[in-house]
Protein backbone atom coordinates (compact mmCIF):
# COMPACT_ATOMS: atom_id res chain seq x y z
CA UNK A 1 0.00 0.00 0.00
CA UNK A 2 1.69 3.07 -1.17
CA UNK A 3 1.29 6.50 0.25
CA UNK A 4 -2.67 8.11 -0.53
CA UNK A 5 -2.81 10.42 -4.06
CA UNK A 6 -3.01 13.31 -4.45
CA UNK A 7 -6.29 15.15 -4.39
CA UNK A 8 -5.93 18.27 -5.96
CA UNK A 9 -7.88 18.98 -8.69
CA UNK A 10 -6.34 20.30 -12.29
CA UNK A 11 -8.81 20.44 -14.90
CA UNK A 12 -7.59 19.09 -18.67
CA UNK A 13 -9.40 19.22 -21.65
CA UNK A 14 -11.17 16.46 -23.15
CA UNK A 15 -9.43 14.27 -26.10
CA UNK A 16 -13.14 12.99 -27.39
CA UNK A 17 -13.06 13.28 -30.96
CA UNK A 18 -16.76 12.34 -30.93
CA UNK A 19 -17.91 14.76 -27.84
CA UNK A 20 -21.39 16.03 -27.94
CA UNK A 21 -22.71 13.89 -30.97
CA UNK A 22 -24.07 10.83 -29.15
CA UNK A 23 -26.96 12.55 -26.64
CA UNK A 24 -29.09 8.85 -28.09
CA UNK A 25 -29.30 6.31 -25.68
CA UNK A 26 -28.72 2.87 -27.91
CA UNK A 27 -27.68 5.52 -30.67
CA UNK A 28 -25.20 4.27 -33.32
CA UNK A 29 -21.85 5.35 -32.78
CA UNK A 30 -21.29 8.61 -34.46
CA UNK A 31 -17.50 7.85 -35.56
CA UNK A 32 -16.19 4.31 -35.90
CA UNK A 33 -14.11 2.48 -33.44
CA UNK A 34 -13.36 3.11 -29.71
CA UNK A 35 -13.60 6.30 -28.66
CA UNK A 36 -11.03 7.72 -26.36
CA UNK A 37 -11.03 8.46 -22.70
CA UNK A 38 -11.73 12.51 -21.58
CA UNK A 39 -8.90 12.33 -19.09
CA UNK A 40 -9.29 14.89 -16.13
CA UNK A 41 -6.24 15.53 -13.48
CA UNK A 42 -6.66 15.42 -9.50
CA UNK A 43 -2.81 15.93 -9.21
CA UNK A 44 0.38 14.72 -11.04
CA UNK A 45 -0.30 11.07 -12.91
CA UNK A 46 -4.00 11.17 -10.81
CA UNK A 47 -5.79 11.00 -13.83
CA UNK A 48 -9.56 9.65 -14.31
CA UNK A 49 -11.83 9.45 -17.31
CA UNK A 50 -14.94 11.67 -17.19
CA UNK A 51 -18.20 10.98 -18.84
CA UNK A 52 -21.29 12.66 -19.49
CA UNK A 53 -24.70 12.25 -21.14
CA UNK A 54 -22.95 12.95 -24.49
CA UNK A 55 -20.08 11.15 -24.20
CA UNK A 56 -18.49 8.17 -22.45
CA UNK A 57 -14.66 6.22 -23.76
CA UNK A 58 -16.09 3.02 -25.22
CA UNK A 59 -14.28 -0.56 -26.31
CA UNK A 60 -14.71 -2.58 -29.20
CA UNK A 61 -16.20 -5.59 -28.95
CA UNK A 62 -13.66 -8.69 -28.97
CA UNK A 63 -12.51 -10.04 -32.01
CA UNK A 64 -9.80 -12.62 -31.78
CA UNK A 65 -6.83 -11.82 -34.41
CA UNK A 66 -6.01 -13.71 -37.32
CA UNK A 67 -3.60 -16.98 -36.13
CA UNK A 68 -0.23 -16.13 -35.80
CA UNK A 69 -1.35 -12.46 -34.83
CA UNK A 70 -1.98 -10.76 -31.00
CA UNK A 71 -3.82 -8.44 -29.92
CA UNK A 72 -2.62 -6.25 -26.72
CA UNK A 73 -3.96 -3.72 -24.31
CA UNK A 74 -2.72 -1.77 -22.19
CA UNK A 75 -3.16 1.09 -19.08
CA UNK A 76 -0.52 2.94 -17.44
CA UNK A 77 -0.29 5.66 -15.18
CA UNK A 78 1.11 7.23 -17.63
CA UNK A 79 -2.42 7.70 -19.43
CA UNK A 80 -3.45 5.25 -21.59
CA UNK A 81 -6.65 3.07 -21.07
CA UNK A 82 -7.20 0.08 -22.82
CA UNK A 83 -5.55 0.93 -25.45
CA UNK A 84 -4.96 -1.70 -28.20
CA UNK A 85 -2.77 -2.69 -30.21
CA UNK A 86 -1.30 -5.79 -32.69
CA UNK A 87 1.44 -7.39 -33.52
CA UNK A 88 2.74 -10.93 -34.83
CA UNK A 89 4.32 -13.88 -33.26
CA UNK A 90 8.58 -14.48 -34.19
CA UNK A 91 9.54 -18.04 -35.00
CA UNK A 92 12.37 -17.65 -32.48
CA UNK A 93 13.24 -15.07 -29.88
CA UNK A 94 16.81 -13.72 -28.97
CA UNK A 95 16.68 -15.36 -25.23
CA UNK A 96 15.04 -12.10 -23.54
CA UNK A 97 16.08 -12.05 -19.37
CA UNK A 98 12.44 -12.95 -18.81
CA UNK A 99 10.40 -14.90 -20.74
CA UNK A 100 7.33 -16.19 -19.76
CA UNK A 101 6.06 -20.01 -21.67
CA UNK A 102 2.34 -21.00 -21.19
CA UNK A 103 1.76 -24.49 -20.85
CA UNK A 104 -2.02 -25.50 -21.58
CA UNK A 105 -1.60 -29.12 -20.97
CA UNK A 106 -1.73 -27.97 -17.44
CA UNK A 107 -5.57 -27.06 -16.39
CA UNK A 108 -6.66 -25.73 -13.14
CA UNK A 109 -9.65 -24.56 -11.66
CA UNK A 110 -12.56 -22.60 -13.80
CA UNK A 111 -13.57 -19.31 -14.03
CA UNK A 112 -16.98 -18.27 -12.63
CA UNK A 113 -16.34 -14.11 -13.90
CA UNK A 114 -15.54 -10.99 -12.59
CA UNK A 115 -18.22 -8.00 -11.40
CA UNK A 116 -19.78 -5.25 -8.93
CA UNK A 117 -22.50 -5.12 -6.05
CA UNK A 118 -25.37 -2.92 -6.84
CA UNK A 119 -26.01 -1.94 -3.01
CA UNK A 120 -28.32 0.78 -2.50
CA UNK A 121 -25.74 3.40 -2.60
CA UNK A 122 -24.72 2.32 -5.96
CA UNK A 123 -28.32 2.42 -7.27
CA UNK A 124 -28.93 6.21 -5.58
CA UNK A 125 -26.00 7.24 -7.50
CA UNK A 126 -26.39 5.67 -10.85
CA UNK A 127 -30.15 7.22 -10.46
CA UNK A 128 -29.10 10.64 -9.89
CA UNK A 129 -27.47 11.05 -13.25
CA UNK A 130 -29.70 11.60 -16.34
CA UNK A 131 -30.96 8.30 -18.12
CA UNK A 132 -28.44 9.08 -20.87
CA UNK A 133 -25.41 9.22 -18.44
CA UNK A 134 -26.80 6.40 -16.41
CA UNK A 135 -26.99 4.15 -19.56
CA UNK A 136 -23.13 5.29 -20.42
CA UNK A 137 -22.65 3.73 -16.97
CA UNK A 138 -24.44 0.55 -17.63
CA UNK A 139 -23.25 0.49 -20.70
CA UNK A 140 -19.15 1.19 -19.24
CA UNK A 141 -19.89 -1.77 -17.02
CA UNK A 142 -21.75 -4.23 -18.70
CA UNK A 143 -21.76 -4.50 -22.67
CA UNK A 144 -19.75 -5.26 -25.70
CA UNK A 145 -18.79 -1.68 -25.61
CA UNK A 146 -17.43 -1.76 -22.05
CA UNK A 147 -15.89 -4.33 -19.46
CA UNK A 148 -18.52 -6.79 -19.88
CA UNK A 149 -19.19 -7.74 -16.13
CA UNK A 150 -21.24 -10.67 -15.74
CA UNK A 151 -21.32 -11.21 -11.57
CA UNK A 152 -23.48 -8.74 -9.68
CA UNK A 153 -23.76 -9.34 -5.68
CA UNK A 154 -27.26 -8.13 -4.46
CA UNK A 155 -27.70 -7.07 -0.55
CA UNK A 156 -30.30 -8.45 0.78
CA UNK A 157 -32.11 -5.35 2.65
CA UNK A 158 -30.01 -3.08 3.95
CA UNK A 159 -25.75 -2.92 3.81
CA UNK A 160 -24.00 -0.09 5.28
CA UNK A 161 -24.29 1.35 2.16
CA UNK A 162 -28.19 2.49 2.34
CA UNK A 163 -29.77 5.45 3.36
CA UNK A 164 -31.72 3.82 6.22
CA UNK A 165 -31.87 0.50 8.20
CA UNK A 166 -34.55 -1.31 6.91
CA UNK A 167 -35.56 -5.19 6.66
CA UNK A 168 -38.02 -6.82 4.74
CA UNK A 169 -40.11 -7.65 7.26
CA UNK A 170 -40.48 -5.42 10.58
CA UNK A 171 -43.38 -6.86 12.12
CA UNK A 172 -42.64 -8.41 15.33
CA UNK A 173 -43.24 -12.09 15.45
CA UNK A 174 -44.07 -12.57 12.11
CA UNK A 175 -42.57 -16.11 11.90
CA UNK A 176 -44.73 -16.75 9.15
CA UNK A 177 -43.76 -14.23 7.38
CA UNK A 178 -47.19 -13.10 6.19
CA UNK A 179 -45.58 -9.26 6.11
CA UNK A 180 -42.63 -9.83 3.86
CA UNK A 181 -42.39 -6.93 1.21
CA UNK A 182 -39.34 -6.26 -0.87
CA UNK A 183 -38.40 -2.40 -0.44
CA UNK A 184 -38.78 0.65 -2.46
CA UNK A 185 -34.88 0.51 -2.74
CA UNK A 186 -35.59 -3.12 -4.92
CA UNK A 187 -38.82 -2.21 -6.48
CA UNK A 188 -38.16 1.40 -7.55
CA UNK A 189 -34.36 0.86 -8.06
CA UNK A 190 -32.07 -2.01 -7.76
CA UNK A 191 -34.81 -4.12 -10.21
CA UNK A 192 -35.43 -1.70 -12.87
CA UNK A 193 -31.17 -1.48 -13.03
CA UNK A 194 -30.76 -4.93 -13.23
CA UNK A 195 -32.89 -5.50 -15.82
CA UNK A 196 -31.38 -2.76 -17.85
CA UNK A 197 -27.92 -4.24 -17.25
CA UNK A 198 -29.24 -7.38 -18.28
CA UNK A 199 -30.46 -5.92 -21.82
CA UNK A 200 -27.28 -4.45 -22.30
CA UNK A 201 -25.41 -7.79 -21.42
CA UNK A 202 -24.25 -10.24 -24.07
CA UNK A 203 -23.46 -12.25 -21.19
CA UNK A 204 -25.29 -14.17 -18.94
CA UNK A 205 -25.30 -11.93 -15.53
CA UNK A 206 -25.06 -13.83 -12.66
CA UNK A 207 -26.33 -12.32 -9.58
CA UNK A 208 -25.98 -13.50 -6.28
CA UNK A 209 -27.47 -12.03 -2.43
CA UNK A 210 -26.05 -11.63 0.68
CA UNK A 211 -28.03 -10.42 4.21
CA UNK A 212 -26.16 -8.37 6.33
CA UNK A 213 -29.00 -8.32 8.78
CA UNK A 214 -32.01 -9.91 10.01
CA UNK A 215 -35.12 -7.81 11.17
CA UNK A 216 -34.46 -6.66 14.97
CA UNK A 217 -37.18 -8.85 16.37
CA UNK A 218 -34.87 -11.95 15.48
CA UNK A 219 -31.50 -10.76 16.64
CA UNK A 220 -29.97 -10.85 20.19
CA UNK A 221 -29.88 -7.25 20.48
CA UNK A 222 -33.21 -6.46 19.13
CA UNK A 223 -31.69 -3.85 16.64
CA UNK A 224 -31.21 -4.42 13.21
CA UNK A 225 -28.09 -1.99 13.91
CA UNK A 226 -24.93 -3.52 15.76
CA UNK A 227 -23.43 -6.65 17.52
CA UNK A 228 -26.17 -9.66 17.77
CA UNK A 229 -26.40 -12.68 17.06
CA UNK A 230 -29.83 -14.89 15.75
CA UNK A 231 -32.00 -15.81 18.74
CA UNK A 232 -32.57 -19.57 19.95
CA UNK A 233 -30.34 -22.04 18.35
CA UNK A 234 -30.25 -24.26 14.64
CA UNK A 235 -33.95 -25.55 14.14
CA UNK A 236 -36.13 -23.19 16.37
CA UNK A 237 -38.11 -21.14 14.96
CA UNK A 238 -36.40 -18.02 14.51
CA UNK A 239 -33.98 -20.10 12.78
CA UNK A 240 -36.72 -21.67 10.33
CA UNK A 241 -38.21 -18.11 10.01
CA UNK A 242 -34.72 -16.97 9.08
CA UNK A 243 -34.18 -19.52 6.51
CA UNK A 244 -37.24 -19.15 5.04
CA UNK A 245 -36.93 -15.34 4.17
CA UNK A 246 -33.94 -16.17 2.17
CA UNK A 247 -36.62 -18.57 0.28
CA UNK A 248 -39.22 -15.21 0.19
CA UNK A 249 -36.46 -13.34 -1.17
CA UNK A 250 -36.07 -15.51 -4.53
CA UNK A 251 -39.17 -15.76 -4.67
CA UNK A 252 -40.23 -12.01 -4.34
CA UNK A 253 -37.37 -11.60 -7.55
CA UNK A 254 -38.51 -14.58 -8.98
CA UNK A 255 -42.08 -12.57 -9.32
CA UNK A 256 -39.87 -9.57 -11.81
CA UNK A 257 -38.30 -12.39 -13.40
CA UNK A 258 -34.77 -12.24 -11.59
CA UNK A 259 -33.37 -15.34 -10.54
CA UNK A 260 -30.13 -15.84 -8.49
CA UNK A 261 -27.14 -17.96 -9.24
CA UNK A 262 -26.41 -18.13 -5.38
CA UNK A 263 -25.99 -16.69 -2.51
CA UNK A 264 -24.05 -16.35 0.33
CA UNK A 265 -25.39 -17.36 4.35
CA UNK A 266 -24.31 -14.32 6.05
CA UNK A 267 -22.18 -11.25 4.95
CA UNK A 268 -19.13 -11.44 7.26
CA UNK A 269 -20.41 -13.20 10.08
CA UNK A 270 -17.72 -11.97 12.27
CA UNK A 271 -18.15 -8.15 11.34
CA UNK A 272 -18.72 -7.29 14.72
CA UNK A 273 -14.65 -8.07 15.38
CA UNK A 274 -13.71 -5.12 12.65
CA UNK A 275 -17.08 -2.92 11.98
CA UNK A 276 -17.99 0.14 13.34
CA UNK A 277 -20.75 0.11 16.37
CA UNK A 278 -24.30 0.57 14.33
CA UNK A 279 -22.82 -1.62 11.54
CA UNK A 280 -26.05 -3.85 10.57
CA UNK A 281 -24.55 -7.45 10.89
CA UNK A 282 -25.58 -11.04 12.68
CA UNK A 283 -22.63 -12.60 14.48
CA UNK A 284 -22.13 -16.62 13.61
CA UNK A 285 -19.56 -18.74 14.51
CA UNK A 286 -18.82 -21.27 11.63
CA UNK A 287 -20.31 -23.95 14.06
CA UNK A 288 -23.25 -21.92 14.34
CA UNK A 289 -23.23 -21.34 10.35
CA UNK A 290 -22.81 -25.04 9.95
CA UNK A 291 -25.58 -25.93 12.38
CA UNK A 292 -28.30 -23.11 10.40
CA UNK A 293 -27.16 -24.72 7.04
CA UNK A 294 -27.67 -28.41 8.04
CA UNK A 295 -30.94 -28.12 10.07
CA UNK A 296 -32.47 -24.63 8.41
CA UNK A 297 -30.95 -23.34 5.38
CA UNK A 298 -29.90 -26.21 3.31
CA UNK A 299 -32.94 -27.98 3.51
CA UNK A 300 -34.95 -24.69 2.92
CA UNK A 301 -33.03 -24.05 -0.32
CA UNK A 302 -33.39 -27.96 -1.34
CA UNK A 303 -37.01 -27.98 -0.61
CA UNK A 304 -37.22 -24.83 -2.57
CA UNK A 305 -37.72 -24.36 -6.56
CA UNK A 306 -35.13 -21.93 -6.45
CA UNK A 307 -31.50 -24.04 -8.21
CA UNK A 308 -29.87 -21.18 -6.37
CA UNK A 309 -26.45 -22.35 -4.78
CA UNK A 310 -24.97 -21.76 -1.47
CA UNK A 311 -21.60 -20.16 -0.54
CA UNK A 312 -20.45 -19.79 3.12
CA UNK A 313 -17.87 -17.74 5.03
CA UNK A 314 -18.24 -14.06 3.16
CA UNK A 315 -15.32 -13.12 5.46
CA UNK A 316 -11.95 -12.70 5.63
CA UNK A 317 -9.13 -14.87 4.55
CA UNK A 318 -7.74 -14.88 7.85
CA UNK A 319 -10.57 -17.31 8.88
CA UNK A 320 -11.11 -19.35 5.79
CA UNK A 321 -9.16 -22.63 6.60
CA UNK A 322 -10.62 -23.02 9.74
CA UNK A 323 -14.07 -22.03 8.65
CA UNK A 324 -13.97 -24.33 5.63
CA UNK A 325 -12.87 -27.13 7.97
CA UNK A 326 -15.67 -26.56 10.37
CA UNK A 327 -18.52 -26.31 8.21
CA UNK A 328 -17.49 -28.13 4.84
CA UNK A 329 -15.70 -31.29 7.11
CA UNK A 330 -19.54 -31.85 7.57
CA UNK A 331 -20.83 -34.10 5.34
CA UNK A 332 -24.13 -32.86 5.66
CA UNK A 333 -23.44 -29.44 5.32
CA UNK A 334 -20.94 -29.53 2.78
CA UNK A 335 -23.81 -31.13 0.33
CA UNK A 336 -25.85 -27.89 0.72
CA UNK A 337 -22.77 -25.72 0.22
CA UNK A 338 -21.54 -24.82 -3.75
CA UNK A 339 -18.71 -22.43 -2.73
CA UNK A 340 -16.51 -20.57 -0.35
CA UNK A 341 -17.13 -16.26 0.01
CA UNK A 342 -13.93 -14.36 0.49
CA UNK A 343 -13.36 -10.95 1.31
CA UNK A 344 -10.27 -9.19 0.55
CA UNK A 345 -9.83 -6.78 3.28
CA UNK A 346 -7.57 -8.37 5.79
CA UNK A 347 -5.49 -10.12 2.86
CA UNK A 348 -2.02 -9.06 4.07
CA UNK A 349 -2.20 -10.75 7.58
CA UNK A 350 -2.26 -14.30 5.82
CA UNK A 351 -0.47 -15.82 2.65
CA UNK A 352 -2.79 -16.78 0.00
CA UNK A 353 -0.66 -20.27 0.00
CA UNK A 354 -1.90 -21.52 3.52
CA UNK A 355 -5.24 -19.56 3.02
CA UNK A 356 -6.77 -19.91 -0.22
CA UNK A 357 -4.42 -22.84 -1.92
CA UNK A 358 -4.42 -24.79 1.61
CA UNK A 359 -8.37 -24.87 1.73
CA UNK A 360 -8.75 -25.78 -2.77
CA UNK A 361 -6.07 -28.62 -1.82
CA UNK A 362 -9.11 -29.94 1.13
CA UNK A 363 -11.88 -29.28 -0.62
CA UNK A 364 -11.64 -29.14 -4.12
CA UNK A 365 -14.94 -29.58 -5.13
CA UNK A 366 -16.20 -26.17 -3.73
CA UNK A 367 -15.05 -23.14 -5.32
CA UNK A 368 -13.39 -20.39 -3.79
CA UNK A 369 -14.73 -16.61 -5.07
CA UNK A 370 -13.82 -13.20 -3.51
CA UNK A 371 -17.05 -11.27 -2.99
CA UNK A 372 -16.52 -8.20 -1.51
CA UNK A 373 -13.15 -5.88 -2.23
CA UNK A 374 -12.81 -2.10 -2.34
CA UNK A 375 -10.01 0.66 -1.37
CA UNK A 376 -10.13 3.20 0.85
CA UNK A 377 -11.46 1.54 4.09
CA UNK A 378 -10.42 2.87 7.57
CA UNK A 379 -8.47 5.31 5.76
CA UNK A 380 -8.94 8.57 8.01
CA UNK A 381 -8.60 11.60 5.15
CA UNK A 382 -9.11 9.53 1.29
CA UNK A 383 -11.85 7.47 1.40
CA UNK A 384 -12.25 8.60 -2.31
CA UNK A 385 -9.18 8.92 -4.22
CA UNK A 386 -9.94 10.35 -7.48
CA UNK A 387 -7.72 9.13 -10.17
CA UNK A 388 -5.18 7.31 -7.68
CA UNK A 389 -3.04 4.65 -10.19
CA UNK A 390 -1.86 2.77 -6.93
CA UNK A 391 -5.72 1.41 -6.26
CA UNK A 392 -6.00 0.08 -9.37
CA UNK A 393 -2.03 -1.85 -9.13
CA UNK A 394 -3.87 -3.34 -5.29
CA UNK A 395 -6.88 -4.09 -7.45
CA UNK A 396 -4.76 -5.92 -10.24
CA UNK A 397 -2.36 -7.46 -7.79
CA UNK A 398 -4.90 -9.29 -5.57
CA UNK A 399 -6.81 -10.71 -8.72
CA UNK A 400 -3.66 -11.69 -9.95
CA UNK A 401 -2.61 -13.32 -6.77
CA UNK A 402 -6.16 -15.12 -6.31
CA UNK A 403 -6.19 -16.43 -9.59
CA UNK A 404 -3.07 -18.25 -9.17
CA UNK A 405 -4.13 -19.91 -5.89
CA UNK A 406 -7.49 -21.66 -7.20
CA UNK A 407 -10.06 -18.60 -7.01
CA UNK A 408 -12.70 -18.85 -9.46
CA UNK A 409 -13.41 -15.28 -9.49
CA UNK A 410 -13.43 -11.22 -8.18
CA UNK A 411 -16.26 -9.01 -7.12
CA UNK A 412 -15.40 -5.65 -6.70
CA UNK A 413 -17.79 -3.69 -4.04
CA UNK A 414 -20.03 -0.90 -4.75
CA UNK A 415 -20.44 -0.25 -8.66
CA UNK A 416 -20.15 3.52 -7.88
CA UNK A 417 -20.48 5.50 -4.98
CA UNK A 418 -20.50 9.90 -4.52
CA UNK A 419 -17.31 11.90 -4.49
CA UNK A 420 -17.61 11.54 -0.32
CA UNK A 421 -17.74 7.40 -0.90
CA UNK A 422 -21.22 7.23 0.51
CA UNK A 423 -23.72 7.54 1.07
CA UNK A 424 -23.32 4.94 3.87
CA UNK A 425 -25.96 5.58 7.43
CA UNK A 426 -23.13 4.39 9.70
CA UNK A 427 -20.28 6.76 7.91
CA UNK A 428 -18.35 3.65 6.78
CA UNK A 429 -17.03 5.71 3.20
CA UNK A 430 -14.86 4.14 0.99
CA UNK A 431 -13.79 4.18 -2.91
CA UNK A 432 -15.35 3.22 -6.06
CA UNK A 433 -13.86 2.72 -9.45
CA UNK A 434 -16.72 4.82 -10.64
CA UNK A 435 -17.39 8.31 -8.88
CA UNK A 436 -20.28 9.70 -9.51
CA UNK A 437 -20.77 13.95 -9.25
CA UNK A 438 -24.37 14.46 -10.07
CA UNK A 439 -24.37 18.20 -9.51
CA UNK A 440 -22.62 17.77 -12.52
CA UNK A 441 -24.31 15.10 -14.31
CA UNK A 442 -20.51 13.60 -14.29
CA UNK A 443 -18.98 10.55 -13.58
CA UNK A 444 -15.45 9.64 -13.34
CA UNK A 445 -13.82 6.14 -14.61
CA UNK A 446 -11.39 5.37 -11.80
CA UNK A 447 -7.89 3.73 -12.80
CA UNK A 448 -9.52 0.72 -10.51
CA UNK A 449 -12.08 0.58 -13.05
CA UNK A 450 -9.42 -0.07 -16.03
CA UNK A 451 -7.51 -2.37 -14.02
CA UNK A 452 -10.56 -4.73 -13.31
CA UNK A 453 -11.44 -4.38 -17.28
CA UNK A 454 -8.23 -6.05 -17.77
CA UNK A 455 -9.56 -8.97 -16.51
CA UNK A 456 -13.36 -8.84 -17.19
CA UNK A 457 -13.42 -8.31 -20.93
CA UNK A 458 -11.28 -10.64 -21.69
CA UNK A 459 -11.93 -13.58 -19.42
CA UNK A 460 -15.33 -15.00 -19.99
CA UNK A 461 -17.25 -17.37 -17.68
CA UNK A 462 -16.06 -21.11 -18.06
CA UNK A 463 -11.91 -20.49 -18.96
CA UNK A 464 -9.53 -21.91 -17.11
CA UNK A 465 -6.44 -20.73 -15.66
CA UNK A 466 -3.51 -23.02 -17.40
CA UNK A 467 0.11 -23.55 -16.34
CA UNK A 468 3.01 -20.70 -17.25
CA UNK A 469 6.72 -21.60 -16.36
CA UNK A 470 8.90 -18.26 -15.39
CA UNK A 471 12.44 -18.46 -16.80
CA UNK A 472 14.53 -16.00 -16.04
CA UNK A 473 18.02 -14.90 -15.16
CA UNK A 474 17.74 -12.98 -11.49
CA UNK A 475 16.01 -14.34 -8.30
CA UNK A 476 13.19 -12.25 -8.31
CA UNK A 477 10.42 -11.53 -11.06
CA UNK A 478 9.56 -8.29 -11.39
CA UNK A 479 6.18 -8.79 -13.00
CA UNK A 480 3.21 -10.57 -11.68
CA UNK A 481 1.12 -12.38 -14.25
CA UNK A 482 -1.41 -15.15 -14.89
CA UNK A 483 -2.59 -17.81 -18.18
CA UNK A 484 -5.76 -18.49 -19.06
CA UNK A 485 -7.65 -20.55 -21.84
CA UNK A 486 -10.84 -19.02 -22.85
CA UNK A 487 -13.77 -21.49 -23.75
CA UNK A 488 -13.43 -20.25 -27.78
CA UNK A 489 -9.58 -21.55 -27.16
CA UNK A 490 -8.08 -18.31 -27.64
CA UNK A 491 -5.85 -17.47 -24.82
CA UNK A 492 -5.09 -14.72 -22.49
CA UNK A 493 -2.18 -13.68 -20.67
CA UNK A 494 -2.49 -10.52 -18.13
CA UNK A 495 1.11 -8.65 -17.29
CA UNK A 496 0.91 -6.43 -14.49
CA UNK A 497 4.30 -4.19 -14.01
CA UNK A 498 4.18 -2.30 -10.24
CA UNK A 499 7.32 -0.81 -10.61
CA UNK A 500 8.91 2.49 -11.74
CA UNK A 501 10.48 1.17 -14.32
CA UNK A 502 10.49 -0.76 -17.82
CA UNK A 503 10.82 -4.59 -17.89
CA UNK A 504 11.34 -5.93 -21.44
CA UNK A 505 10.54 -9.97 -21.40
CA UNK A 506 9.12 -12.54 -23.79
CA UNK A 507 6.03 -14.44 -24.58
CA UNK A 508 6.39 -17.85 -25.62
CA UNK A 509 3.14 -20.57 -27.12
CA UNK A 510 4.84 -23.54 -27.89
CA UNK A 511 2.04 -23.72 -30.53
CA UNK A 512 2.49 -20.70 -32.03
CA UNK A 513 6.13 -18.89 -31.39
CA UNK A 514 7.36 -16.09 -29.64
CA UNK A 515 6.84 -12.33 -28.81
CA UNK A 516 9.29 -9.71 -28.03
CA UNK A 517 7.88 -6.93 -25.78
CA UNK A 518 7.74 -4.40 -23.39
CA UNK A 519 6.09 -3.87 -19.66
CA UNK A 520 6.13 -0.17 -19.38
CA UNK A 521 6.70 1.40 -15.60
CA UNK A 522 3.30 1.31 -13.93
CA UNK A 523 1.27 -0.55 -16.60
CA UNK A 524 -1.44 -3.39 -16.92
CA UNK A 525 -1.70 -5.53 -20.17
CA UNK A 526 -3.96 -8.13 -21.55
CA UNK A 527 -2.13 -10.39 -24.41
CA UNK A 528 -4.84 -12.53 -26.91
CA UNK A 529 -4.23 -14.80 -29.56
CA UNK A 530 -5.59 -17.77 -30.70
CA UNK A 531 -4.14 -21.54 -31.27
CA UNK A 532 -2.74 -22.40 -34.51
Amino acid sequence: SSRPCLTKEKSALPSGRCSGLSGLPHAVPPCAGARPCSPKYFGHDAMVCVCNATYCDTLDPVVLPAPGTYVKYESSKAGKRLERSEGSFQSSLHAPELLLTLNISTLYQHVKGFGGSLSDAAALNILGLSQPAQDNLLRSYFSESGIEYNLIRLPMACSDFSVRPYSYDDIPHDYELKHFRLAEEDVKMKIPLLHRASAMSRRLLSLYASPWTSPAWMKSNGDIRGKGTLKGQAGDKYHKTWANYFIKFLDEYAKHNLTFWAMTAQNEPLAALLAPPQFPTIVFTAAQQRDFIIRDLGPALARSPHRTQLMILDDQRLHLLRWAKAVLGNATAARYVAGVGVHWYLDGLVPASCSLEATHKLFPDHFLLYTEACSGFLTTRFSVSLGCWERGNHYSHSILTVLNHFVAGWTDWNLALDLEGGPNWVKNYVDSPIIVDSSKNVFYKQPMFYHLGHFSKFIPEGSQRVGLHISHRYLSCQLEHVAILRPDRALVLVVLNRFGWDVPFGIRDPAVGFIRTVAPANSIQTYLWRQQ
